[in-house]
């Protein structure tokens, strides 16, 4: 099981070089009440500008060893001009004393001479993206920004180089796979559905119980003021893409007074729950998709039906493929929607069906490896792991399976092609979680802090374009400034627009934003 959600760069990048469900709870009325785990939930966070004064000196002016990087798992290691380094922090912020995790970091120092001003740091989003991977695989689109900043970035806690989370093996995650129906149309496979989902929690909890209950949006806000301390900073500068925005929001409501220059792109919307995030995509992935059959000169309700129809075929009948797998629905939902991140994945969307049509999936199977993160041997990274333990961590409540029913037809009508499966992800994602979540919703209400730029595009399937503004509204009044670009993909940064990336450049590097409401056509 996987959610739609991550940033451009970490969805993208699989098929030019090699995501929401965001940490958010739903109002729903089978709240812990139907068997899926704890009803507790824990406080609400608020504002506390001077929250690290409560932390142990030797945290706050620790000194990091930074030395080169070594390959991450599964991957090689960056080029001579990164370092790499690991920051302590509390396991617990209630327990500053107590005992403390490792936040995995990497950096490439200003390349300009005496006019730095300070450290950017980035999120790439997910949850559970790695910085530590990230940044230097789109370090290029940087290089303006890099002259007067050390470019930062880090695995959040729970993330990969940061003890991350393993729920299962490999061979689990194929078969689970391989078996498990994401859009189950008989109680059979409603049944191995949530039984998977169940399973899958419970393999967080046996080999991780003690971190996930401590892998929230929140604490690695507060992670993050750590690091601001540590790196000398007096204020943060940061930039957040897609999830990333929220954990950007929710620093800037704990830390008003410790805003620098931050930058959200791609922009979750903080006003919604799970439902509500569920909707957006489901509208959000549709429209690039209607966009995508547009491009093609194609009518885009009948290229939806022709797609419902593809995914039909293959729920009866997996289609082969050149190895020795095959491909399912689920899979061929999961590599469509893989293309729609960005609109430089288009061909790999037109030559996929074009293949299925043919009878061969072998494309479309290597499209949603790239999006699963599963390399050539078998082996899957844990960035979904990740991604289920902070999200479900944040969501306070849950879905019943009842509840998710009912509101099917409200998705397909939504999204003909990826309503189904949007819709039943609302109760399947955190079904049985073994951790009471946090709250119904994030607070990133940010009253006296310095203007944050939020960058929406219109074209955006992930996070669609209306977030962007709910986003600016709720940092607050002289806090939220919004820009508009008219294009396509998953966030606007460096997806060439020069208007958009002189703009940002421009705030960064100057601290100048730009005017409140403007739009970048091109």
């Amino acid at each position: 099981m996987q959610r739609f959600v991550r940033s451009a760069a970490l969805a993208a990048a699989g098929v030019l070089v090699a995501g929401l469900a965001t940490g958010c709870g739903s109002s729903d009325e089978g709240d812990g009440s139907d068997g899926k785990g704890p009803s507790a939930t824990a406080p609400e966070p608020r504002p506390e500008p001077d929250a690290s004064s409560t932390l142990p000196a030797a945290l706050t002016t620790q000194k990091l060893d930074w030395s080169r990087c070594k390959a991450p798992e599964g991957g090689s290691a960056p080029g001579a001009e990164w370092q790499c380094s690991a920051l302590k922090v509390p396991l617990d912020y209630a327990k500053p004393d107590g005992e403390t995790i490792k936040i995995a970091l990497i950096r490439a120092r200003s390349t300009g001479e005496g006019d730095r001003i300070g450290s950017l740091l980035f999120n790439f989003g997910g949850p559970g993206g790695s910085g530590v991977s990230g940044l230097p695989s789109f370090a290029d689109s940087y290089d303006a920004l890099r002259e007067r900043y050390d470019l930062v970035s880090f695995d959040p806690r729970g993330v990969a180089g940061s003890e991350g989370v393993r729920c299962r093996d490999d061979a689990a995650t194929r078969a689970a796979e391989e078996k498990v129906d994401l859009t189950p149309d008989t109680p059979a496979e409603e049944k191995a559905y949530f039984e998977d989902a169940a399973e899958f929690g419970a393999g967080c909890a046996r080999t991780a119980r003690k971190l996930i209950e401590h892998v929230s949006t929140v604490e690695a806000a507060r992670d993050m003021d750590v690091l601001r301390q540590v790196l000398g900073d007096t204020k943060l500068h940061y930039f957040g893409v897609s999830y990333g925005t929220e954990l950007g929001g929710t620093y800037a409501h704990l830390f008003p007074r410790r805003v620098g220059r931050l930058v959200f792109d791609a922009v979750v919307d903080p006003s919604a729950d799970s439902i509500g995030h569920a909707e957006n995509q489901a509208q959000g992935f549709q429209r690039a998709l209607d966009n995508y059959f547009r491009s093609r000169g194609q009518d885009p309700e009948a290229g939806s039906a022709k797609m419902a129809k593809l995914f039909e075929r293959l729920d009866a009948k997996p289609m082969r493929t050149s190895g020795d797998r095959k491909l399912t629905e689920s899979l061929a939902s999961t590599g469509i929607l893989y293309t729609l991140y960005s609109k430089q994945t288009w061909p790999a969307l037109t030559r996929g069906l074009a293949d299925a049509e043919k009878g061969d999936g072998s494309a479309l199977l290597q499209l949603a490896d790239a999006y699963n993160e599963r390399d050539p041997s078998g082996h899957y990274s844990t960035q979904s792991h990740s991604q289920r333990a902070i999200s479900c961590l944040d969501a306070k409540a849950r879905t019943s399976p009842e509840s998710a029913k009912k509101r099917l037809d409200r998705f397909r009508d939504l999204s003909p092609v990826f309503g189904t499966f949007l819709g039943w992800d609302t109760a399947g994602w955190c079904h049985q979680w073994p951790v009471a979540g946090l709250h119904d919703s994030p607070e990133v209400s940010a009253p006296g802090a310095d203007p944050i730029l939020v960058v929406g595009n219109t074209g955006d399937p992930a996070t669609p374009y209306e977030g962007a503004r709910k986003m600016a509204d709720e940092l607050g009044k002289d806090v939220g400034v919004h820009l508009t670009w008219k294009g396509e993909g998953h966030g606007a940064y460096g997806n060439g627009s020069d208007c958009v990336d002189g703009a940002i450049n421009t705030y960064l590097l100057k601290g100048t934003p730009p005017k409140n409401n403007k739009t970048c056509t091109s």
